[in-house]
């Protein structure tokens, strides 16, 4: 079972020649990646002239930050699975903290682009995870399983490949904040996972860097979502290149 690490540029860098400067570099020091699956997923603008000029890289496949429901139609500014695969990409992230919290993203609407990508025959990217208030409150559990629930309804009664389907648990308070959520923590919330989707890839996310991404796959995630830390060669390499 290889290791996941998917690095989520997000809305950065803010040019194309700081893009390939990372990336070169990235790829550069990339050494120990045999066992392991690496995926970056820069700003759409950026996958063509990646996917385009690096067609036999080995080392790093590429995914989506997002993308729309529909394979085709009058959708103004979305992209579509299908479009993402006739690029290169094979994974697509959905349902990040971001996009719910900051663009309203509902659970329904993520229900239909699991379905959209599950379709397309790529491998969805579902990020889960609960707020400082919910977490205070003690509703971390209840707040992932209904996360569970409801992103996955559209595929219930499809004859879709579940097991294709790759959670990543992404504490909210977490995200760029520098505040990780604690290793032993984050444990309990895998267990639970694992019990809810017995054959899924698990991936944790949430201020990863280099001293802690040990200690989540030590603890048994499959593993890792990286943010800031992907858009920093010697960290993300540092990273990848653990034993």
């Amino acid at each position: 079972m290889k290791t996941l690490i998917v690095g989520n540029w997000k809305m950065n860098p803010e040019n194309l020649v700081k893009a390939k400067e990372i990336f070169n570099l990235i790829n550069k020091k990339i050494k120990n990646f045999r066992n392991k699956e690496i995926i970056i997923c820069p700003p759409f603008v950026y996958l063509t002239e990646f996917l385009g000029k690096i067609k036999n890289n080995k080392k790093i496949k590429f995914g989506g930050q997002d993308c729309f429901w529909e394979n085709l139609g009058a959708f103004t500014g979305e992209i579509s699975p299908t479009m993402l695969k006739n690029l290169g990409c094979d994974y697509i992230i959905l349902g990040h903290s971001e996009r719910r919290q900051i663009l309203k993203e509902t659970d329904e609407m993520i229900s239909k682009k699991i379905k959209a990508v599950l379709e397309a025959k790529l491998k969805p990217i579902l990020c889960v995870g609960e707020t400082e208030k919910e977490r205070t409150e003690g509703k971390t559990f209840e707040v992932i399983k209904n996360q569970i629930q409801e992103d996955l309804k559209e595929i219930e009664n499809c004859k879709l490949k579940i097991e294709n389907l790759i959670i990543a648990y992404e504490p909210i308070w977490a995200i760029g904040t520098g505040r990780a959520c604690q290793a032993s923590e984050a444990k309990e919330v895998l267990l639970f996972l694992r019990k809810e989707l017995k054959k899924n890839y698990i991936l944790y996310g949430g201020s990863v860097n280099s001293q802690n991404a040990k200690d989540y796959l030590k603890t048994g995630f499959n593993g890792l979502l990286i943010g800031g830390a992907s858009l920093k060669p010697d960290e993300f390499a540092k990273i990848i290149n653990f034993n």
